[in-house]
């Protein structure tokens, strides 16, 4: 399994937008090292049994869903802006959704997902955990929903973790959708190592899927609306914040 584990000095960089205060980090001198699995799964909080049933489901059944470095990311940052509305682009088996309404018992959060077995699978654990009735799952494909699907409804975070090649279709819609002084978060960047690798190197197959995503990141790391960081936790996270 490919580690994405950095060794860096860090400058803390706070924005203050909409009278609330981000913290963003500047990565400079960036030094990969090789640092076991083990070793920061050490430095994980221990989770729900729930939880480490449907990391073993998505493990067994390749499913995939966040790694723990980047899910403990997230929660973190979530926790730092204190959303109180959520958007998930790819539910899967609703196990970022489930973490997220966990962590953060104040908020609501509406997840889409396109596989309908899948979606009905997160439901099932969304009822067992009691988290149903703070989590809606819309069954659909995420490009296709409409304002009305979402009730015209607006959000304080976009997480978006569904298809990656589509990552830029996805921000493009989904934008509009976001309160002012909001956060996009995007998983999956680094694509378990495919985006470090020259273009020669990577499947044929899935060329295209690298080459968007390459694409999309320099789009938005120079988009004029959004204040974006790249943290390389998981696989490979982007913040952005809405100017």
């Amino acid at each position: 399994m490919l580690s994405h584990s950095f060794s860096c000095y860090v400058i803390i960089r706070v924005v203050f937008l909409h009278n609330r205060a981000y913290y963003f980090i500047d990565l400079k001198g960036l030094v990969l090292m090789n640092i076991s699995d083990d070793f920061l799964k050490d430095l994980i909080k221990p989770r729900s049994a729930i939880f480490l049933e449907m990391e073993q489901y998505a493990k067994d059944n390749h499913v995939p869903i966040m790694q723990l470095m980047g899910m403990e990311s997230l929660l973190q940052l979530l926790s730092l802006q204190k959303p109180m509305s959520i958007l998930e682009l790819g539910t899967a088996i609703g196990y970022s959704s489930m973490r997220m309404a966990t962590k953060l018992e104040q908020a609501s959060i509406v997840t889409i997902e396109r596989d309908e077995a899948k979606a009905n699978l997160a439901k099932a654990y969304m009822e067992r955990s009691g988290l149903q009735h703070r989590i809606q799952v819309i069954i659909g494909d995420a490009l296709e929903i409409s304002a009305n699907d979402l009730g015209n409804s607006k959000f304080d975070a976009i997480f978006i973790d569904a298809a990656k090649g589509q990552y830029k279709n996805f921000f493009e819609k989904y934008a509009p959708f976001l309160n002012d002084g909001g956060v996009i978060y995007c998983d999956n960047l680094l694509l378990n190592g495919l985006s470090e690798l020259p273009m020669s190197e990577v499947p044929r197959r899935k060329r295209t899927m690298v080459r968007n995503q390459h694409q999309f990141m320099e789009w938005l790391m120079n988009h004029p609306d959004y204040d974006t960081a790249f943290l390389p936790v998981g696989d490979g996270m982007l913040v952005s914040i809405k100017r």
